[in-house]
């Protein structure tokens, strides 16, 4: 594979807020990389950079071999965007806004091909004020797909939507990357980010954290994993406690909570084997990338 997107040592400031400082990664021609953060994290400034919408105080980018700054009528035609904030004339219909936007370029996609790709064709009449929030969604990627580009910049697309619609745009991004587009995906769920991204980029205080699939990150972080069980008989808690995969004891009425590194697991078991105790109804919540994520924060908001 070949990098589509290269991000340099990329600056970018507002008077005295810094908000985007040092950034570097490159994302892969047919992959979908996400950029993953808390709100104000700099998500959106650096991806109007790779757009072209916003200049760079510093650093440097390319798309495609091209300058998103200088070369920004390339950019255009090769990149398609949906923005975290647009808005369509709520008396436009759909097909009247996809027809328009493909005559802004000069290979568009079949747009009455995407309507039906993407699940529009009956709303094709419909005003855009009147769609529903999920379809208006799909209208967002139609859009961004219609000028037939080599990459998509997908800015928070399910942010609002509810978990039926969010799941069936996840559905809707992975068709569109298997068609052959990459995508860069910017969001700040933790959910959408391990479903559908092969690499992410933890941006946190304008700042790359980390960079890798979403596996790498929780074992890089050593995240932990979380042990529930009922003891077949008593079990003093101490025990537990002096094992070094361990950092947590508590308990929960007739359950105990166990909480350690990614070893855990066979030791607590074994230490209850050596004690003839069975753990019933045995729980094990695995560390997810929403783990790795709040340990990373946390050890970034207290370093000096």
């Amino acid at each position: 594979m070949s990098a589509v997107i290269e991000v340099q040592n990329l600056h970018k400031r507002y008077g005295d807020l810094v908000a985007v400082d040092d950034v570097s990664f490159t994302v892969e021609e047919g992959e979908i990389f996400g950029i993953l953060g808390p709100g104000g994290a700099g998500k959106t400034t650096t991806v109007e950079c790779i757009e072209g919408l916003r200049n760079r105080d510093g650093g440097e980018i390319s798309v495609l071999g091209a300058d998103p700054c200088r070369e920004r009528a390339e950019i255009t035609r090769q990149l398609g965007v949906q923005l975290q904030q647009g808005r369509l004339p709520d008396r436009m219909q759909v097909a009247e806004a996809l027809s328009l936007y493909s005559s802004f370029y000069r290979n568009p996609a079949d747009w009455r091909h995407l309507m039906d790709a993407l699940g529009l064709t009956s709303q094709g009449g419909i005003l855009c004020g009147d769609l529903a929030a999920d379809q208006k969604q799909r209208l967002s990627v139609a859009l961004a797909l219609v000028g037939n580009p080599q990459v998509a910049v997908l800015d928070e697309l399910t942010t609002g939507l509810d978990a039926r619609s969010r799941r069936e745009t996840w559905k809707l991004i992975e068709t569109v990357r298997d068609s052959g587009v990459t995508i860069l995906l910017v969001t700040d769920l933790m959910e959408e980010a391990e479903r559908l991204c092969d690499r992410i980029a933890l941006l946190d205080k304008g700042r790359i954290a980390l960079t890798g699939t979403p596996a790498e990150l929780v074992e890089r972080l050593r995240a932990e994993q979380r042990i529930q069980f009922r003891p077949s008989a008593p079990l003093d808690e101490a025990l537990l406690a002096e094992l070094p995969e361990v950092s947590g004891v508590a308990r929960r009425g007739d359950y105990v909570v166990v909480t350690g590194n990614h070893d855990a697991l066979s030791t607590v078991i074994s230490l209850l084997a050596r004690h003839q105790i069975t753990p019933e109804q045995l729980r094990v919540d695995e560390a997810r990338l929403e783990d790795a994520f709040v340990a990373l924060t946390q050890k970034r908001s207290v370093a000096p």
